[in-house]
């Protein structure tokens, strides 16, 4: 497990001291990636050592002449397996005489902790000495123990949705995997995984969506990763044909519009890490597998979770749709669960960084750079609040990447950015102040009015467009939501309208 941290060209020389049946299988781990040295005292097991194919030295381990023979010097770690707490703290000492720098490992001893050794060195050797890492064995016993829960839990949980899977199989060759109206890349690389897990029962997959893909790293996620989706609009029947659904990175009447109320009772999976909607349970159907993570930070995670356990390959292209998902919904890997890491684990190595590099650096469109400058000319003041009106728009996802930008702005903690998209009223917000959750002040804002929700430092808002369509003219029309959205915003935030 070091060679991936380690260069092949810097072998890193280590002194393992003791070898009894734990030094030795210390010994034997490392033995090929690392330039290993066992140090042992007792002359027939040091010969039974050399004769596996180890490099010894004989001798007793506490002495500097054997440190010495061993090349102390220019050892990088030194690994103590005694258990004897004597003999820990002479060791230590004649260490640290003869190499200052290179760092060592104790195998702490049941019920003695290292302010004991270090009390063994003030006393018998009026010396402070540091001991760089510590490993218990009952806390590592522990830990692998854990850990074995935890795969045993993976484990369990891939089963439950192999099994729902081959469940479908026998009702129906087909399975419509359902992303969200305006799909992002982590609910595009959880449906495409999920799609690649129902393919190993023999099903059937189409991965559809209501919306727009119309953020320009959005779209290149789709052309240079060759994804396929199909836009539907609801009571479609590309919906209808299907009898079995299934919905990653989104809930029913949270950000899909396309599924209807018998749609809902064909719904036999919902994957997500989004809190779960009030009352979603009872709309669907009983025997629905339901996973659910909010304590997790990407859906991306859950799925390469399942597609682990189920040790079911990948390839390069899912791979680093899922990594670019994750990377997305975690803030460029700032908030990771035990989920979150352990996926990013799991991808190392399997990741095109190349491809990854064109899906987040591409070209911008025409659009998006007119949306961005409207966003900055129109832009509105109070405070460190910016609110901006980008006006009439085709492209929604522009609308989020204006809030991105303005949130850049020096002396700018909160943004929001609307434009009208055909009849209704699309709105973004971003924020970096910790006293400020967006979601909840999008839904305070706008649920009443339209919907409105989001996490703490991004949200979103779509307003119909109503009784706002009574305005005589596009500027009326604008400016009568310019002043009602402004008005409601903040208020919600506890602010005064005037800049």
């Amino acid at each position: 497990m070091f060679k991936h941290y380690w260069p092949r060209w810097a072998v890193m020389k280590v002194l393992v001291l003791g070898g009894g049946v734990l030094g030795r299988a210390i010994a034997e781990a490392l033995m090929g990636e690392f330039d290993v040295t066992v140090i042992e005292k007792d002359m027939i097991r040091a010969q039974t050592l050399a004769e596996s194919g180890l490099q010894v030295v004989q001798g007793d381990f506490s002495y500097t002449a054997t440190l010495l023979k061993a090349h102390i010097e220019r050892a990088d770690l030194v690994i103590i397996t005694t258990t004897d707490v004597q003999t820990i703290a002479k060791t230590l000492h004649v260490i640290r005489s003869n190499n200052k720098d290179v760092s060592v490992l104790v195998i702490l001893p049941e019920d003695v902790s290292v302010e004991d050794i270090e009390n063994v060195l003030k006393e018998q050797y009026e010396t402070e000495v540091k001991i760089d890492y510590i490993i218990n064995p009952r806390t590592a016993i522990v830990r692998a123990v854990v850990e074995t829960i935890e795969k045993v839990g993976e484990v369990k949980n891939a089963r439950k949705l192999l099994n729902k899977l081959n469940e479908i199989k026998e009702r129906t060759d087909t399975l419509l995997i359902v992303m969200h109206d305006n799909p992002d890349p982590d609910s595009m690389a959880s449906a495409s995984a999920l799609a690649l897990i129902a393919q190993t029962v023999g099903l059937k997959t189409q991965i559809v969506y209501g919306g727009d893909i119309t953020h320009h790293q959005n779209r290149a996620m789709v052309n240079v990763l060759g994804m396929e989706f199909k836009r539907v609009s609801k009571g479609s029947y590309e919906i209808k044909k299907h009898s079995a659904i299934a919905i990653v990175d989104a809930q029913p009447n949270g950000n899909i519009t396309i599924l209807d109320e018998n749609d809902l009772k064909k719904v036999e999976i919902v994957i997500d890490h989004h809190q779960i909607l009030q009352n979603l349970k009872e709309k669907l159907h009983p025997n629905c597998l339901i996973d659910i993570r909010p304590e997790v930070n990407a859906t991306s995670s859950i799925m390469v979770e399942y597609l682990r356990a189920l040790e079911i390959p990948i390839t390069e292209a899912l791979a680093t749709a899922l990594f670019y998902g994750m990377y997305i919904d975690t803030k460029k890997f700032s908030k990771l669960s035990r989920v979150d890491i352990k996926a990013i684990e799991f991808l190392t190595g399997k990741v095109n960084y190349d491809l990854l590099d064109k899906i987040e650096f591409p070209d911008i469109s025409t659009e998006t750079a007119e949306i961005l400058a409207r966003a900055i000319l129109n832009r509105k003041i109070y405070k460190n609040v910016v609110i901006s009106n980008v006006g009439f728009i085709a492209n929604r996802d522009a609308i989020a990447e204006a809030a991105d930008f303005l949130l850049r702005l020096e002396g700018i903690t909160t943004v929001l950015v609307f434009g009208i998209v055909d009849d209704r009223i699309e709105i973004s917000a971003r924020t970096r102040d910790v006293r400020v959750n967006i979601g909840t002040i999008m839904k305070e804002a706008f649920g009443e009015i339209g919907s409105g929700g989001g996490h703490a430092q991004a949200g979103g808002a779509r307003i119909p467009l109503g009784i706002f369509k009574l305005a005589k003219d596009k500027t009326s029309l604008l400016r009568l939501v310019e002043e009602a959205i402004t008005e409601k915003f903040l208020e919600a935030l506890g602010m005064k309208e005037g800049p």
